[in-house]
C-alpha cells in the first residue's frame, strides 16, 4: 500500500505534515466544500425533480430535509467517530459514503430511494465540517493557524452561496441528476489525497465503551428539533401535532441527553469542554453568525428571483462579488491577527460592516438592478469574512490539543443551527411581515381615495393605448394596482427582514466583553 500511496508512510511525521500542510489544507476544505454545496445544491432543481419523480412540494422537501437532519447529528459525534476509526480513515470514509451516496442519488428512479441516498449522504457529509477544523488545528504551528482558517473560511463562506448558482446552471444546461453527478470526480479527488496526505491524530483516543444510549438520544433530540425547524413553516408550526410531537422529543431528548453526558464515564460527546466561559460566548456568537450568513443566502435569491424575476443563474453571478469579496477579507483578517492585531477589535469591524450592508439591503426597491446589489452583497461577504477567522480563534484558544475534535463538532453543530433557526425564523417573519404590510397598504387604498383614483385613471389610460377594450379597461385597471400593493407589500417585507438581520448581528457585539485576546493553543505540531 506505502508502494502505490508513498505519502502513507510519512503521514504522521512531523517532518512530513509540515510539508503537506497546505495540500492538506486545501484537501479538507475540499470535502467542506462539497459537503456544504449540497445543502443548497438542491433547492433550484426542486420543480424538475417534483416532475421527474411524480412526487408533491411537501413529499419532495425531504430530499433536503432527510440530508440536514443527518448532517447535524453526525456533527457532534465526529470527534469520538475520529477517536474510534482514526482520524484519516474516518475522514476517508465520510467522503467515500458521500461520494458513493451522490452517485446513488443522481440514478434514484423514485423518491424513496433519493430521500434514503440522501440521508446516506449527509450521514457521510456530515463528518467532514468538524474533523476538517480539527485537521487544521493540529496541522499548523499557531502562527500560520489564520493562513490555514482563511483557506478553510472561504470553502465555508463559498459553499453554502454558491450552490444555488452552481444548482440552476447544471439543472438548466443538463438536467438534476447532475447536480449529484458533479460530486463524484471532486469526491474521488478528495479520497485520494486524504489516504495520501492527511494524518492521523496525534491526540486522539479510542473509548473504552460505547455510549450508546448518549447516541440515541442525541438522534432523537438533534433530529426532532433540525426537523421541526425543517418542516414548521409549512405546516404553520405549533399550529401542527406533528410540529409539537418533534418539539417535545427535541425538548426530552436533549435534557435527557445532557444529563446523560454530564453523568458518564464515557461520553459520546464530552460537553465538559462547555465549562469555558469562552468557548460558550464564541457558540452563541458562531450561532448568530450563522443565523446572518444563512438568512441572507436564502432570503435574497428569494427576493431577487420572485419579486425581481431573475433567474437562478443570474442571481448567483450577483451574489459571486460577495463571495471573493470573502475571500479577500478572510485572508487579509488573518494576516491581520497573526501580526497581533486584536481579534476582538476585527470581530467588532466585520460586524459593523455587515450592518451597514444591511443597511443597505434596506433601501433595495422593486426598481434596484444589478448596480444596486453590487456594494451591499460585497460589504456583505467582506463584513461576515472579517468574523470567521477571529472568533474561530478566540472560541478555541482555550481548548486543549486532545479535545479540539470535540469542540469543532459542538462549534460547527452550533453554526449550522443557528442557520437553520434563522432561515425558519425569515421565513415566518416573512409571511407575517407581508400580511400586515397587505393589511397596512389596503386601508390607504380606499376608492374613493384622490391618490387611488389618480393611479386607477393612469392605469387604465395605459390599458387604453395598449388596445385592452373598454368593457375590461376597469377590471384590468383594479387588477393591476392589486398587483403593484402586493409586490410593493413584498418588497417592504424584505426589506425590513433585512434590516432585522444587522440587529442581531450586532446584539451578539456584547458577547465579545466575556473573550479575551488570547492565543490559539499549540497543536501537535510543537516541532515546528
Amino acid at each position: 500500500m506505502n508502494a502505490i500511496l508513498p505519502g502513507l508512510s510519512r503521514s504522521n511525521s512531523p517532518a512530513g505534515i509540515h510539508t503537506n500542510r497546505f495540500i492538506i489544507a486545501l484537501t479538507v476544505t475540499l470535502a467542506s466544500v462539497l459537503e456544504l454545496l449540497d445543502t443548497s445544491i438542491v433547492n433550484v432543481a426542486v420543480p424538475h425533480m417534483m416532475g421527474s419523480l411524480g412526487a408533491t412540494l411537501d413529499e419532495i422537501a425531504w430530499v433536503s430535509t432527510g440530508y440536514v437532519v443527518a448532517n447535524v447529528i453526525i456533527l457532534p459525534i465526529s470527534g469520538w467517530l475520529s477517536g474510534q476509526l482514526g482520524r484519516r480513515n474516518y475522514f476517508a470514509l465520510s467522503i467515500l459514503i458521500f461520494t458513493v451516496a451522490s452517485m446513488a442519488c443522481g440514478a434514484a428512479a423514485t423518491l424513496e430511494s433519493l430521500v434514503f441516498w440522501r440521508i446516506v449522504q449527509g450521514l457521510g457529509g456530515g463528518g467532514l465540517l468538524a474533523t476538517a477544523q480539527s485537521t487544521i488545528f493540529e496541522t499548523f504551528p499557531v502562527k500560520e493557524m489564520g493562513t490555514a482558517m482563511a483557506i478553510f473560511g472561504m470553502g465555508i463562506m463559498a459553499g453554502p452561496a454558491l450552490g444555488p448558482t452552481v444548482g440552476g446552471w447544471l439543472t438548466d444546461a443538463y438536467s438534476w441528476p447532475w447536480i449529484f453527478y458533479i460530486n463524484l470526480p471532486l469526491g474521488i479527488a478528495a479520497l485520494l489525497l486524504t489516504l495520501v496526505y492527511v494524518p492521523d491524530s496525534a491526540m486522539q483516543q479510542k473509548a473504552a465503551k460505547v455510549d450508546y444510549i448518549g447516541l440515541i438520544l442525541l438522534a432523537i433530540g438533534i433530529g426532532a428539533l433540525q426537523t421541526m425547524l425543517e418542516r414548521g413553516e409549512k405546516n404553520d408550526w405549533f399550529q401542527s401535532t406533528e410540529v409539537v410531537v418533534l418539539a417535545l422529543m427535541a425538548f426530552f431528548g436533549l435534557f435527557l441527553f445532557i444529563i446523560h453526558e454530564l453523568e458518564t464515564r464515557h461520553p459520546i460527546v464530552d460537553l465538559r469542554i462547555m465549562r469555558d466561559g469562552q468557548f460558550n460566548a464564541g457558540l452563541i456568537y458562531a450561532f448568530l453568525t450563522g443565523a446572518a450568513l444563512y438568512s441572507t443566502i436564502f432570503m435574497f435569491p428569494v427576493y431577487a428571483q420572485s419579486l425581481m424575476g431573475y433567474n437562478a443563474f443570474q442571481t448567483g453571478m450577483f451574489i459571486l462579488p460577495s463571495a471573493i469579496a470573502t475571500a479577500i477579507a478572510l485572508a487579509t483578517t488573518s494576516k491581520l491577527v497573526a501580526r497581533g492585531v486584536s481579534a476582538k477589535a476585527v470581530i467588532v469591524l466585520g460586524t459593523i460592516v455587515f450592518c451597514y450592508s444591511m443597511w443597505m439591503h434596506y433601501h433595495f426597491t422593486t426598481q434596484s438592478g444589478a448596480e444596486d446589489f453590487f456594494w451591499p452583497l460585497v460589504l456583505r461577504g467582506l463584513g461576515l469574512g472579517m468574523v470567521f477567522v477571529p472568533l474561530n480563534n478566540l472560541a478555541m484558544s482555550n481548548i486543549a490539543p486532545k479535545d479540539m475534535a470535540n469542540a469543532s463538532g459542538l462549534y460547527n453543530l452550533t453554526r449550522m443551527l443557528g442557520g437553520s433557526v434563522g432561515i425558519a425564523t425569515s421565513a415566518t417573519g416573512y409571511n407575517h411581515l407581508l400580511q400586515s404590510q397587505q393589511a397596512h397598504l389596503s386601508e390607504h387604498l380606499a376608492t374613493n381615495a384622490p391618490a387611488t383614483l389618480q393611479r386607477l385613471t393612469t392605469l387604465k389610460q395605459i390599458l387604453i393605448v395598449r388596445g385592452v377594450p373598454e368593457s375590461m379597461v376597469n377590471s384590468k385597471a383594479h387588477a393591476l394596482l392589486n398587483m403593484q400593493v402586493q409586490k410593493q407589500a413584498n418588497m417592504l417585507s424584505f426589506s425590513q427582514l433585512f434590516f432585522w438581520f444587522g440587529i442581531v448581528l450586532a446584539c451578539a457585539i456584547p458577547l465579545l466583553l466575556l473573550m479575551r485576546n488570547t492565543k490559539l493553543r499549540q497543536g501537535s505540531m510543537d516541532a515546528h
